[in-house]
C-alpha cells in the first residue's frame, strides 16, 4: 500500500509572504518618489527591450522553443535531477537535497561552518533570498555580504529587495550616494568624502568597497540561472563580473538552486541564453557567462537543491507552467500594478506578476490570499513572458482557491440567484435603477453601504443606465419578438 505524505510546501523561514498587498500597496501609491523612481526605471527597461527583441526575426519561434524545453524538463523532472546528480558528483562535487528553507539554510551553515569562516560573499540569488539565507547564516555568526551592486545597495541600506532583476529599482542616485556615505565605513572600505551622485563615482566605490570583500573570502554562495542535467553544468548570467570572481577566487563554493532551474542539454541552454539577456535587461548577450561543472582543483563545491513548494506547484496542471520562469523580470517591467506600488508591496521577495502566480503556489493559496488580485488582467506580462507563461488564467485559477470573504460570498450568492430566473433578474435591474438617485449629484456613485463599500472606498462606480437592454429591446423591438 503506498502512503501519500503530501508535497512539500515553503515552510514558515521563506520569504514568500508579508502584509496583504492592498495594504501593503496603500503606503507605496502615497510615495511619490517611489512612484516616479520606479516609472522611470521601468520605462527605460521596456524601450530597451523592445528594441533588442524587435532584432530578433525569430522570436516567437524561440519563444515557443524556450517554452517547450521547460515543458519537457518539467516532465521528466525527477529523472533528470538524477542524473544531475550524478554528473555533479562524477566530477567532484557534492550533491544535498533540501526540502524546504529550513533544511537548506541548516545544510549552508553547516558547510559553512565547516570551513572555519566567519564571512562569505554571495553573488546574487533569488533562492537564498527565498529561504532567508542572510538571516539565518547571522544566526550562527557568520557575515554574508552581498556583491551585486544592487544588492550591495540593498544590504546597506537594511531594504529588502522589490525587483527580481533591479533590487534596488526604488533608489534613485542621490538617495544611493547618502546610503554608501552612512554605511561602507562601518561594514569596510570606506567611501570617499567627495563622493557625488554620479553612476561611474557611485561604480567605483562599490568597487573598492568589494575588492577587498572578494580577496578575503574563503567562501562564495551562488545561485544559478541554469543547470545542464547531462553535464552537471551549472551556470550564472551577469553584468558585473561579480560572480565571476565569487566563483573563482574563493576555496569552497555553494551553489542553492530551486530544482526547476533545469535543462536537459547544452543545446537546450542555448535557447535561454538568448532569451534572458533580452528580456531581462535588453542586451543582446550577457557581459558574463560563468558555467562550472562539479570541483576544480584546489576548490570545494556543494550543490543544493531546493524544493520549497515547487513540487507543489509542479503538482497542479493549471499552474505548473510558472515553473518555467526564468526570472527574467520582463513581466514587471510592463505591469501596470507593479509601476504604481513596486516590489515591497507584494510581500514576497518575486514580486510583479510572476509572484503574484508563483507565491500563492509555493505557499498555498490560503497564505497569499490578496496577491491573485494583485492586477489588472490586462495580458501585458503574457505577451512580455519570454517562455509564454499565461499568467492572467493563472491568476483567475488562483483567485478560485483562495478564501472570499463571507461578504463577498453572500454578494455572489444573491447575484447568482437574481441571475437564475428571468423574472427576478428584470427585477433587480429595475431596482438598481434607485442607484440613480444616490449619484445624481456627482454622475457616478461614490459611497455604497456595506458590503458593497468595500468596491467605493477605492474607486467609483458608475451609475446604472437609464434603459437597460432588456428594456431598449421591448421598445424597438416590442415584448417578445
Amino acid at each position: 500500500m503506498t502512503v501519500f505524505l503530501g508535497l512539500p510546501r515553503a515552510d514558515p523561514e521563506s520569504h514568500l509572504h508579508g502584509a496583504p498587498f492592498p495594504q501593503a500597496a496603500r503606503a507605496a501609491i502615497a510615495d511619490t518618489q517611489l512612484r516616479r523612481n520606479l516609472g522611470n526605471a521601468t520605462a527605460t527597461i521596456r524601450a530597451k527591450r523592445a528594441r533588442v527583441v524587435g532584432e530578433v526575426p525569430d522570436w516567437a519561434a524561440l519563444r515557443a522553443a524556450g517554452a517547450a524545453i521547460k515543458d519537457d524538463t518539467l516532465a521528466r523532472l525527477p529523472e533528470l535531477l538524477v542524473q544531475l546528480e550524478e554528473a555533479v558528483t562524477a566530477r567532484g562535487g557534492t550533491v544535498h537535497w533540501a526540502r524546504d528553507a529550513t533544511e537548506a539554510n541548516r545544510i549552508v551553515t553547516a558547510l559553512v561552518q565547516a570551513t572555519g569562516a566567519d564571512e562569505v560573499v554571495k553573488v546574487k540569488s533569488m533562492a537564498t533570498q527565498e529561504i532567508g539565507l542572510n538571516e539565518a547564516l547571522e544566526a550562527a555568526g557568520i557575515a554574508a555580504w552581498e556583491t551585486d551592486l544592487a544588492e550591495l545597495i540593498v544590504q546597506l541600506g537594511h531594504d529588502t529587495p522589490s525587483h527580481i532583476l533591479v533590487p534596488a529599482i526604488h533608489r534613485n542616485r542621490a538617495e544611493i550616494r547618502e546610503i554608501f556615505l552612512r554605511e561602507m565605513g562601518r561594514v569596510g572600505l570606506p567611501a570617499p568624502a567627495d563622493l557625488t551622485d554620479s553612476p561611474p563615482a557611485l561604480a567605483d566605490a562599490a568597487r573598492r568597497h568589494l575588492r577587498q570583500k572578494f580577496l578575503d573570502a574563503r567562501v562564495a554562495i551562488s545561485g544559478a540561472n541554469f543547470a545542464v542535467a547531462s553535464t552537471g553544468t551549472l551556470s550564472v548570467v551577469e553584468s558585473e563580473g561579480n560572480g565571476r570572481m565569487c566563483i573563482t577566487l574563493p576555496r569552497t563554493l555553494i551553489t542553492v538552486m530551486g530544482i526547476e532551474k533545469l535543462v536537459p542539454t547544452w543545446q537546450d541552454l542555448e535557447v535561454f541564453l538568448q532569451l534572458l539577456p533580452r528580456s531581462s535587461t535588453g542586451e543582446r548577450m550577457n557581459p558574463y557567462t560563468s558555467m562550472w561543472s562539479g570541483a576544480v582543483e584546489g576548490q570545494e563545491f556543494h550543490l543544493v537543491l531546493l524544493d520549497n513548494g515547487r513540487t507543489a506547484v509542479l503538482s497542479d496542471p493549471e499552474g505548473r507552467a510558472a515553473l518555467r520562469c526564468i526570472r527574467c523580470s520582463a513581466c514587471l517591467n510592463v505591469c501596470p500594478v507593479y509601476e504604481r506600488t513596486g516590489g515591497h508591496a507584494y510581500g514576497s521577495i518575486y514580486p510583479g506578476p510572476i509572484g503574484a502566480v508563483l507565491s500563492p503556489q509555493m505557499t498555498g493559496p490560503s497564505q497569499n490570499s490578496t496577491l491573485p488580485y494583485a492586477s489588472s488582467l490586462c495580458g501585458a506580462c503574457y505577451d512580455a513572458c519570454p517562455v509564454a507563461i499565461d499568467i492572467p488564467s493563472m491568476l483567475v485559477h488562483l483567485r478560485s482557491q483562495v478564501p472570499h470573504p463571507a461578504a463577498e460570498r453572500a454578494v455572489m450568492r444573491s447575484v447568482a440567484y437574481a441571475m437564475g430566473s428571468p423574472r427576478r433578474w428584470a427585477v433587480a435591474l429595475a431596482v438598481s435603477k434607485a442607484g440613480r438617485l444616490l449619484g445624481r449629484r456627482r454622475g457616478r456613485l461614490s459611497t455604497l453601504p456595506p458590503p458593497l463599500s468595500g468596491w467605493t472606498s477605492s474607486r467609483d462606480l458608475p451609475l446604472p443606465p437609464a434603459e437597460s437592454f432588456r428594456d431598449w429591446w421591448t421598445r424597438t423591438h416590442g415584448d417578445g419578438s
